[in-house]
């Protein structure tokens, strides 16, 4: 049942994720409710959800039609082992992502985050080569300013330095390409910037010193969204496309932020027209209601594992959640909400909107920078000497009180509100977020 009051009688027990957990605890803010666009706080105010929760809750909060699928389930079949067993709705949402995802995409393994689906499209790119008798393809090849999850593979081909060096060396055989954050060229960019394809070229580089037979993989994000809204320059992952499969390599694309309609598209491979080996999803997978993700792969990646007796187990990989019948009913409601209310498209219609107000933040105090695709924003700002990150947080604790909900990444502020945003309410976020950057020293 609901906890009957509103803030617990002792915050210490819970040791809290990506948190400044003593600031936090010694002035709590803590969330009650939600609906819609809206949290509800403690002390009863309404906060305009400007990050969708944390880049999950696409379709908006507390959706009738994905509170009654898992209600309706958890009652039906509350969970059903998915090793040597199955349910029938696990099928049905696979089914339901591959109508979305681009033709190529065949088949769909279950997670329960975008960090297990990294985890696992890393160790299928590794055993894919291994199957097809290539084994010393083991290589793994991210970028800087990547962020891929909090497990050991997806830290490591990763690229924040703060997550890298808190844990010391990672897993082995990884190298990086250059980020495509390239600001002198590309500062006030609309949507994809006109310069940077060529640091794709760098993967060229990286073959060169390495050897093409000794690479698995390649992974990054469309766009990263984590470490700012670094967006890819125009024909930069045409460009990766091109030289991976001159090489054997597979292409990964990390897609837990982009997916289900954040760029205006189903899956940025649609919106770049680029399509990868595999694609990592989940957060918009069930509108963060409840924790599941998903990997995306082609025929040939599936097919390479298909060999030997039938009886026999062709991948020694999985979870005990992978598919849990609950997760997946909130996968199909919330794959139903995307297309009866059309989110995906009016991402792509309330993109342009989006893209002015974000943009009409130039010239505020110690803005430096907006970077904008889709419904995600970014408004860099201008660090205070010696002290990084401080007035970004200090923006976001301001934010906070006055109503609205944004997310900061060192001296970033990231925003990416759910698809069901109206004009109105951008005007009301991108406003509150100006009267609070004006105020902040």
């Amino acid at each position: 049942m609901a906890l009957d009051r509103k803030s617990p009688n002792d915050l210490n027990a819970f040791w809290m994720p990506f948190t400044a957990n003593r600031q936090f605890k010694k002035n709590p803010r803590m969330f009650v409710g939600a609906k819609d666009m809206h949290y509800t706080t403690s002390d009863g105010r309404q906060v305009l959800d400007g990050t969708a929760g944390l880049w999950c809750c696409n379709a908006g909060h507390c959706r009738p039609k994905i509170t009654e699928a898992i209600q309706k389930q958890a009652a039906e079949l509350d969970y059903a082992p998915a090793f040597q067993m199955g349910h029938p709705i696990a099928f049905e949402l696979a089914n339901r992502i591959l109508d979305i995802a681009p033709d190529e995409m065949a088949h769909v393994f279950y997670t329960n985050s975008g960090s297990e689906s990294v985890e696992t499209a890393l160790k299928l790119a590794i055993g894919y080569h291994r199957a097809r008798g290539d084994g010393a393809r083991t290589r793994l090849i991210g970028r800087e300013r990547g962020y891929h999850g909090v497990n050991f593979g997806g830290i490591s081909v990763g690229g924040i330095v703060t997550n890298r060096k808190t844990f010391g060396p990672l897993v082995p055989g990884v190298d990086h390409l250059p980020h495509t954050h390239l600001p002198e060229e590309n500062r006030w960019s609309k949507g994809c910037p006109e310069h940077g394809a060529h640091l794709a070229d760098d993967l060229e580089r990286i073959i060169a010193l390495h050897g093409a037979e000794t690479i698995a993989a390649v992974i990054v994000e469309p766009v990263a969204g984590s470490t700012g809204v670094l967006l890819p320059p125009k024909g930069y992952l045409q460009k990766l496309r091109d030289i991976t499969k001159k090489h054997g390599i597979l292409l990964i694309f990390d897609e837990v932020i982009t997916g289900f309609g954040r760029t205006g598209a189903a899956f940025a491979a649609e919106k770049y027209g680029v399509v990868p080996d595999m694609m990592t999803t989940a957060k918009g997978l069930t509108n963060g209601v409840i924790p599941m993700g998903a990997v995306l792969a082609t025929a040939e990646v599936h097919d390479a594992f298909m060999n030997g007796p039938e009886h026999m187990i062709e991948l020694f990989h999985g979870y005990t959640y992978s598919g849990n019948p609950i997760a997946a009913a909130a996968g199909i409601a919330t794959i139903e909400t995307y297309r009866e209310e059309g989110l995906f498209e009016r991402a792509a219609e309330l993109a342009p909107y989006w893209e002015e107000a974000l943009h009409s933040l130039k010239g505020v105090r110690n803005v430096i920078d907006i970077r904008n695709e889709g419904l995600i924003g970014a408004v860099e700002l201008e660090p205070i000497a010696g002290e990084p990150t401080k007035r970004a947080f200090s923006a976001f604790l301001k934010a906070y009180d006055k109503g609205i909900l944004i997310r900061t990444t060192g001296d970033i502020i990231a925003m990416s509100p759910p698809l069901i945003i109206s004009k109105e309410q951008i005007d009301e976020l991108v406003g509150t977020l100006k009267e609070v950057l004006e105020e902040v020293e």
